[in-house]
């Protein structure tokens, strides 16, 4: 039986039908989840895609964060289920607190769109099992608010928690340096990419793993971090994982 992906479409989002390609080329079918609507229809994993939710208007995602999907997918993920949020989607995941830090404006104060790479810190997560190694993964930057920013203890926090999970890196997978390297294109304190909350079941990421899953595409570096997503889904919901509330 395939298993199912919602994916949360707000106003504004633009990134929505590539995330639900990326999941239907790693074998999961997706299921759009409107942003009125307080069901998750019952899926096993929800994935919050790019865009500018609501127009980015007062803050980007700070107008989402109250919407009704979201208050079911702070449910969701308070019970363990999978949530993965992708550069708008991780802004609204930072806004609802589901993750930790924030993410400010690019320091160089500009749009960025352009490929970059990445690499995982971890590869024993439900965003990254499938991996298998360690290695620089190229796919696209497309924000103006993507520095992470959380103060130094917090930081070290984060460091000894294992909750980085991804960091900007050169093309030979060492770790980009502050505001002045391009490989960091927003100036992200300690280049970090990608977070996990600290239960390890949410996490969300700047850079676009769900245009990066087809060679046609430029690079299909990033479908080993949706397959993990699709694969780690599948197995939680054969254990019988979380799923919403009178969804079953």
């Amino acid at each position: 039986m395939t298993v199912k992906i919602g994916v949360v479409v707000f106003p504004g989002s633009n990134r929505d039908i590539d995330a639900v390609n990326a999941l239907e080329v790693a074998g999961a079918e997706a299921v759009i989840l409107w942003h009125e609507n307080a069901t998750l229809q019952g899926v096993a994993a929800v994935l919050i895609p790019g865009g500018f939710a609501y127009g980015d208007y007062l803050r980007a995602g700070v107008i989402a964060r109250s919407s009704p999907v979201m208050r079911s997918v702070a449910r969701f993920a308070s019970d363990g289920g999978l949530v993965l949020g992708i550069c708008n989607g991780f802004q609204v995941l930072t806004e609802a607190h589901l993750l930790p830090g924030a993410l400010l404006r690019n320091r160089g104060l500009r749009f960025v769109s352009r490929e970059i790479a990445i690499a995982a810190e971890r590869l024993d997560t439900p965003f990254t099992q499938r991996l298998g190694e360690r290695r620089a993964l190229r796919m696209p930057v497309a924000h103006g608010e993507g520095a992470f920013y959380a103060d130094d203890a917090t930081l070290d926090e984060f460091e000894a928690n294992g909750q980085v999970l991804f960091r900007y890196v050169h093309e030979d997978g060492s770790r980009a340096g502050g505001e002045e390297d391009r490989a960091n294109p927003n100036g992200s304190l300690r280049a970090i990419a990608g977070v996990t909350n600290a239960a390890g079941n949410v996490a969300g990421l700047m850079p676009h793993p769900e245009t990066a899953v087809e060679a046609v595409l430029g690079s299909d570096d990033g479908l080993g971090i949706v397959a993990s997503f699709v694969a780690s889904a599948a197995d939680r919901e054969r254990a019988g994982g979380p799923v919403e509330v009178g969804a079953r």
